[in-house]
């Protein structure tokens, strides 16, 4: 008999709704614990979870004796000083939402807590488990050769509002190349198989935010960029994003392109924002383009309705937590996303807000940029 395995949830926001919907998806799960200091969040928790104990503090929620792992889908700022927390009271598996950190500063609290966690920390890059990003890094080099060029361009809608507006400001979400990006300097290093060794960055705060105010105070989170990043393996790849384009068809649509083709995965934005009157949302698609012979090959990527309605990320929340509960249950030696790995995703995104502000590139062999 398989036993059931009880989540202990910090955080039930927007995203962490969208986990409540798809650990009811999975098999022999229980939330089982929940703490959400905002009153509006923890009424829509409980109409997803009414099960849980919704607790007053984190150390209430610690102090469960059968929670067997924790998710941590607090706001960017809470997450170091919450991972401090759990260091000092338990030591059990924890899924993480991105970004790890925010700061540069909270380097010296990250060491301290990777040193001392006795158990395993995954970095929530739900990215990573998209069907067709899936589908193209199965099939990336088959189609390309080898990857000379990598190009992911985002398209979409603006931040949306969260509770007490923290996402507006670089102070607190870590700026956009952190809180947004990290996701894609994520997929860059997982498709590429390389470590960036420079990067170069061109942002600005066009067009989103500029007419609000919070306590007198206009957001600073840029809404536009390019980034071009260098690896090791003298791979270049390129980020394009752009957060006041809605009106795009897809949102994500990533290229590879090597000496015998190229490969190109396109994802479409959270169905509930495609508009009516256009009819079915986009199918996400998958297109590959040989040199030789000419011709690109279109095959549509089709996603289970079901995870498409629980949640915006194109069905990968429920496979990210398909893999974290093989984990939990001893099926799966380590994480597949690593702390490091998501301490290098921010340090990318970190370096990217730093080289767009003062127009220099910023050298990542340098262990001050980019943890070994």
């Amino acid at each position: 008999m398989t036993k059931v395995i009880h989540y202990g949830i910090i955080g039930c926001g927007m995203m962490g709704q969208e986990h409540l919907r798809n650990i009811a998806l999975l098999k022999d799960t229980n939330v089982k614990a929940i703490y959400e200091p905002d009153i509006e969040m923890a009424k829509k928790a409980y109409a997803l979870a009414p099960n849980a104990i919704f607790t007053h503090t984190i150390n209430d929620l610690l102090s469960i004796d059968d929670i067997d792992c924790l998710l941590i889908v607090s706001p960017n700022f809470c997450h170091i000083d919450q991972l401090m927390q759990i260091l000092d009271k338990r030591h059990i598996p924890i899924l993480i939402e991105k970004p790890l950190f925010t700061n540069e500063n909270d380097v010296a609290k990250l060491k301290k807590f990777r040193d001392a966690y006795k158990s395993h920390v995954w970095v929530a890059m739900e990215y990573r488990y998209m069907p067709p990003i899936q589908a193209l890094s199965e099939k990336i080099l088959q189609s390309t050769g080898k990857i000379n060029m990598l190009t992911i361009k985002e398209h979409r809608f603006p931040f949306l509002e969260k509770v007490n507006d923290w996402n507006r400001f670089n102070k607190y979400s870590g700026g956009t190349l952190v809180e947004k990006c990290c996701h894609f300097f994520d997929l860059m290093r997982l498709l590429i198989k390389s470590e960036p060794i420079r990067i170069m960055a061109s942002a600005s705060q066009s067009v989103n935010h500029l007419d609000e105010s919070y306590d007198g105070k206009t957001p600073d989170i840029i809404d536009n960029a390019y980034v071009i990043v260098e690896f090791k393996n003298n791979v270049r790849a390129m980020l394009e994003l752009c957060m006041f384009a809605e009106g795009s068809r897809y949102q994500e649509e990533i290229s590879a392109v090597g000496p015998i083709g190229k490969i190109e995965a396109l994802v479409p934005g959270p169905g509930r924002f495609w508009p009516e009157h256009l009819g079915p949302a986009p199918t996400p698609k998958l297109i590959i383009s040989p040199r030789k012979p000419q011709g690109p090959i279109h095959e549509d990527i089709f996603v289970d309705e079901e995870l498409l309605n629980a949640g915006d990320h194109n069905g990968s929340t429920f496979f990210q937590h398909q893999k974290f509960l093989e984990l939990v249950r001893g099926n799966l030696q380590l994480p597949e996303v690593s702390l490091l790995d998501g301490w290098k995703a921010v340090a990318m995104g970190l370096a990217a807000q730093k080289s767009a502000e003062t127009g220099l590139s910023v050298d990542l062999l340098d262990k001050n940029n980019y943890p070994t």
